[in-house]
């Protein structure tokens, strides 16, 4: 059986179950979740507790730890963006964090920002993972996050 075997999936594969794995704990809950038609402006979806709450939620998934960005362009931190990071490790489970936006406000080791001046790449969001700094991710655990939302 290939249980959790999720090097045997293609990127888009992995992006695409990150992306259901993510809705769908939100769903357990007890969040509302509404899927964007289009993902033109950085959002995949968005959440909703209750009749004023709501969360646009941007979706990223990594295999490992590894650096995830996310263009400043349609990625702009503010009160009801989240980012959900989805990690995959063949043999476990996925392993879901949610980053209020405005993490990236005050950038340290793990939140950083890249702006790039007189470069080719566009300013960036980065989430740099690793070893080293993957204590700093543990406090944004799905489910101590979810309680505060």
């Amino acid at each position: 059986m290939l249980e959790h075997q999720w090097s045997k999936l293609t990127k888009l594969q992995i992006g695409r179950y990150a992306e259901y794995f993510v809705k769908m704990a939100f769903t357990l809950h007890g969040f509302d979740v509404y899927s964007a038609e289009v993902d033109d402006k950085g959002i995949d979806f968005v959440v909703r507790k209750g009749e004023k709450q709501f969360y646009e939620v941007q979706v990223k998934s990594a295999r490992g730890l590894t650096y995830i960005f996310f263009p400043k362009d349609k990625f702009v931190p503010r009160e009801s963006l989240l980012a959900a990071i989805v990690l995959f490790a063949d043999g476990k489970e996925p392993a879901i964090y949610i980053i209020p936006s405005k993490v990236w406000c005050q950038p340290n080791a793990l939140f950083v920002s890249r702006d790039y001046e007189g470069k080719k790449s566009k300013p960036e969001w980065g989430l740099n993972l690793s070893k080293r700094n993957f204590t700093l991710l543990k406090e944004y655990t799905f489910e101590i996050m979810v309680r505060g939302l």
